[in-house]
């Protein structure tokens, strides 16, 4: 209550809240309304049986699930963000425009990746509107009607995006992930009258488990996010007094147990996401050919064990990717050498980057195993109990829980900062 209080008192984080709030409200505003024309209730089927759709709706901030005007929700602009991550790696001049062109060249990477969002959302637009056509969900679409679509979830997708960003700048935490929150949020008193319409006795020790499962896995995530190791480091400090003395400060340098938070489970079911969905727009097409490799990417990504696999693998391969992009090893090598600070036992220079570099590997091989893990329980939940809703449930989960947890830490920063 006192930490609510301090928030309300300050009236520039009282506002970025405000902010935040209105700002999710005009989302979930606009994910109400409806393209015409749509079967609501083969839809909702579709939803409940379908995993890849469901995720569709996570990510659409629970817009498909009305089929609204930004059913497409932040999808295309992480799709992007993902492809624009990837250049880092594969052409230098992206990775020297990320890394060391400082503000400047951050915001024109941003531009990039602004830009490529929109032909993806028109490929995924496009895509799911003859997906949900060749399903009945939808009604066929003449040329016209089916350009007028487009552009409606293209601008939709687009304004989504700039809402996100006007989150991450105006408000408090990253507005993708904000956006993704408030529709896993929206969906929970739709989830629970379902359970309690179904109810029985004979299910309750079934939501017991279920129950004291999500609570351990809250607890799991919270203590593997706010885990760190810190690695000492020594400044060798000149006092200059009377008598002229010389002292050793020591601190230390905190790496994070998992560095990439929430952004690996994101990206990777935004990427398993976008072949499903070439793969059932293709599944109808006349071309054999094309048949047979979209059946073959169906089946396999149908199979829950190949899927389970796919899905643990990329969590793991994205947090190790992501950590890498984000933490620059060399640079805080450099950084520490220019403040006259050092690692005891290590040369400043490549021996400190050395170092620095197998701490983080070894620690980043943990989260991301752990991360992996989790990502993969509800998967092994629903083949053992044969309810659909807990693979795409328990992705909501872990993205909450971080999400709330990257909230809570940065309205903490920002009392504590306004306190020095």
């Amino acid at each position: 209550m006192k930490t609510l209080k301090r928030i309300w008192q300050d009236k520039v984080l009282r506002n970025r809240i405000l902010f935040v709030v209105l700002i999710l409200a005009v989302v979930r505003f606009l994910s109400s309304i409806p393209i015409p024309g749509v079967d609501k209730g083969a839809l909702a089927v579709a939803l409940s049986n379908n995993n890849f759709l469901g995720f569709l709706n996570i990510f659409s901030g629970g817009g498909l699930s009305s089929f609204s005007i930004i059913m497409l929700g932040v999808s295309p602009y992480i799709t992007a963000s993902i492809i624009m991550q990837l250049l880092t790696v594969l052409v230098p001049k992206f990775k020297e425009l990320y890394h060391e062109e400082g503000e400047a060249g951050r915001r024109k990477f941003t531009q990039y990746s602004r830009l490529l969002t929109v032909p993806l959302a028109i490929i995924q637009g496009y895509a799911l509107l003859a997906l949900l056509s060749a399903q009945n969900i939808i009604p066929q679409l003449l040329p016209q009607d089916m350009i007028l679509n487009i552009l409606i979830i293209t601008a939709g997708a687009v304004l989504v995006m700039w809402l996100g960003e006007q989150i991450t700048e105006y408000g408090i935490g990253n507005g993708a992930s904000m956006i993704i929150f408030a529709g896993i949020v929206a969906s929970l008193p739709t989830s629970v009258i379902q359970v309690i319409q179904t109810f029985d006795s004979s299910m309750i020790p079934m939501i017991l488990g279920v129950l004291l499962l999500v609570a351990l896995t809250i607890a799991g995530i919270v203590f593997v996010t706010e885990a760190e190791r810190q690695i000492t480091i020594t400044y060798s400090k000149q006092a200059s007094n009377f008598y002229g003395s010389t002292g050793i400060t020591n601190t230390y340098l905190p790496i994070r147990l998992n560095q990439a938070g929430v952004i690996p489970i994101i990206f990777a079911v935004s990427l398993l996401l976008f072949p499903q969905l070439i793969a059932q727009f293709f599944g109808n097409s006349a071309n054999a050919s094309l048949q047979s490799i979209a059946q073959f990417f169906t089946d396999f990504l149908s199979n829950t064990l190949a899927y389970g696999i796919a899905y643990f693998l990329l969590v793991v391969l994205f947090t190790y990717f992501y950590t890498a992009v984000t933490f620059d090893t060399a640079k805080t090598s450099e950084n520490l050498q220019k403040s006259g600070a050092f690692i005891p036992g290590f040369r400043p220079g490549e021996a400190t980057t050395n170092y620095i570099g197998g701490v983080l590997s070894r620690i980043t091989f943990f989260g991301a195993i752990f991360l992996g893990v989790i990502a993969i329980l509800p998967l092994l939940l629903q083949a053992m109990t044969g309810v659909q809703a807990f693979a795409i449930g328990g992705t909501s989960l872990l993205i909450a829980v971080s999400v709330v947890i990257d909230f809570v830490k940065k309205v903490d920063a920002q009392l504590t900062m306004r306190e020095y």
